[in-house]
């Protein structure tokens, strides 16, 4: 290619991009995405949020005619993944894959953005309920048994989590709280340290999510004592959740989902939304996700806006009655 013909080349490209910019939100819409989508990962590569994120990338990326590239950017519980996508333009092509701790950081953590009104929800993909898993050797055997036991013997017991503020440490304090039981929380830098330490037997318990823990459970390594989710997990059917043990309203799940900036034209997040629902829809889909213990959900902006009012309202109360702090 020429120098003539190359900037020939360019300016029409910069006067298609400035075009699509001066088209109305609905419009931009119809032809929307014109190029590759960045999906922006708190969590480094290699753990559960971000292979969440690459098996759903596939088939929203046939459905929406392009790539999606994650990019992984870990830190600070997600705050520096996030303050990365707000500094992007908003229009749909960088979008947040978050997780649980988003919620909790609203309550937990001082953050240099409003997740509330800052962000708009585009669709709550999955839920993964987590597995109460103590050693194979461990005395107790059933939940019933494992919370008599800590009754019977306060102070004794503790629980591992994968750092301050996630799914793990908030399912053991909100144990905490229902049971009545006093137990020790030992935060780990990950969920296969405390894995490790757990079956080493350093500590007693841990509530771990699938990905991490289904496998242990299965080989036999790890007892399943109860899962944490409003229904059993298909993965693990004779395993008990936590609510119908006694419970009523012991549910804790550790979702994912996208978020895109909250100037983000309507029109742009109800497409993306669209392609996270017909994704988690799809037959093959369905049966990766739940054959690894995960819950397809794929939800509209709407309902997901609402579930993650419900997070924040119930963790704070939470927070409040355990006198939970981040140091």
């Amino acid at each position: 290619m020429t120098e003539a013909s190359f900037t020939l080349r360019r300016r029409q490209l910069l006067l298609g991009t400035a075009a699509l910019a001066a088209l109305p939100a609905a419009a931009q819409a119809q032809v929307y995405p014109t190029k590759p989508i960045r999906v922006i990962v708190p969590y480094a590569a290699g753990g559960g949020a971000d292979g969440n994120a690459r098996l759903l990338s596939q088939p929203m990326a046939a459905l929406l005619g392009q790539t999606l590239v994650i990019e992984n950017k870990p830190g600070a519980s997600g705050i520096i993944a996030a303050t990365s996508v707000l500094q992007a333009p908003a229009d749909g092509y960088t979008v947040l894959f978050d997780t649980f701790p988003y919620a909790v950081n609203a309550v937990l953590r001082k953050l240099p953005f409003d997740p509330v009104k800052d962000f708009t929800p585009v669709s709550q993909a999955i839920n993964m309920p987590n597995i109460l898993v103590v050693p194979s050797s461990a005395p107790y055997k059933t939940f019933k048994e494992f919370i008599a036991y800590a009754r019977a013997h306060p102070g004794k017991l503790s629980f591992a989590s994968y750092g301050a503020g996630g799914s793990a440490h908030l399912a053991g304090e909100m144990l905490r709280r229902d049971a009545g039981i006093d137990w020790l929380h030992v935060p780990y830098k990950g969920g296969a340290p405390a894995i490790t330490d757990l079956l080493a037997g350093q500590v007693s318990a841990y509530f771990a999510n699938p990905v991490s823990g289904l496998s242990y459970v299965k080989a036999g390594s790890l007892r399943a004592l109860a899962t944490t989710g409003a229904q059993r997990m298909e993965a693990l059917p004779d395993v008990p959740t936590v609510m119908e043990s006694g419970f009523k309203d012991f549910e804790v799940v550790e979702w994912n989902g996208f978020f895109v900036p909250s100037a983000t034209p309507a029109p742009v997040v109800e497409r993306l939304s669209g392609a996270v629902r017909d994704a988690i829809r799809q037959p093959e889909t369905r049966r990766r996700l739940l054959g690894i213990g995960i819950e397809p959900v794929g939800n509209t902006p709407k309902e997901f806006a609402a579930f993650l009012q419900g997070q924040i309202t119930r963790w704070a109360a939470l927070v409040k009655t355990n006198h939970i702090t981040i140091d």
